[in-house]
């Protein structure tokens, strides 16, 4: 058996009608890994209400030139561009661990749902203002004794579940 390359990989490229929203990111690590994370899972966009530094050599490092590929939008306001997907047909979902949030594998999704699936800052999480306007809020199950994952990590099991549909 002979790995594959990037040139030879049995992959068709498909974009899902999933739009990814990062409130407040910072780390350019992170961003890069989300850049790559949304080629690898065929994201439509993502929204963020932060410039990032795309000239950042850690972000071009963990992103792997995804950046170049990945429809990028900045918003001043956050919750109105998701007001603005919600009227258009999309199903919000944010992640995070709250009182009312529902394990990710529970979610209860129509085949080819229109998502937005928000995503939160490195240290505060998504903002209450989001997290208020979202259609779901969901979270992933964990078992050890730390309540927080890594939001690039987090993302990329949230983008497997929502779709392998």
């Amino acid at each position: 058996m002979l790995q594959h390359n990037h040139k030879s990989t049995p992959f068709s490229e498909e974009k899902n009608d999933l739009i990814l929203v990062c409130d407040n990111l910072q780390s350019p690590a992170n961003i890069g890994a989300i850049f790559r994370l949304c080629d690898a899972f065929g994201v439509k966009k993502i929204l963020s209400n932060v410039a990032f530094d795309m000239s950042s050599n850690r972000l071009k490092r963990t992103s792997r030139n995804t950046e170049k590929h990945i429809p990028f939008e900045i918003t001043e306001s956050l919750p109105a561009r998701v007001v603005q997907l919600q009227q258009q047909g999309y199903v919000t979902i944010a992640l995070e661990i709250a009182t009312a949030s529902i394990a990710l594998p529970n979610l209860s999704l129509q085949s080819k749902q229109k998502i937005v699936l928000i995503i939160g800052n490195e240290k505060h999480g998504v903002s209450e203002e989001l997290l208020s306007i979202s259609d779901i809020t969901t979270h992933i199950q964990m078992y050890g004794q730390n309540s927080s994952m890594n939001v690039a990590q987090a993302t990329a099991i949230a983008l497997y579940e929502l779709t392998k549909h």
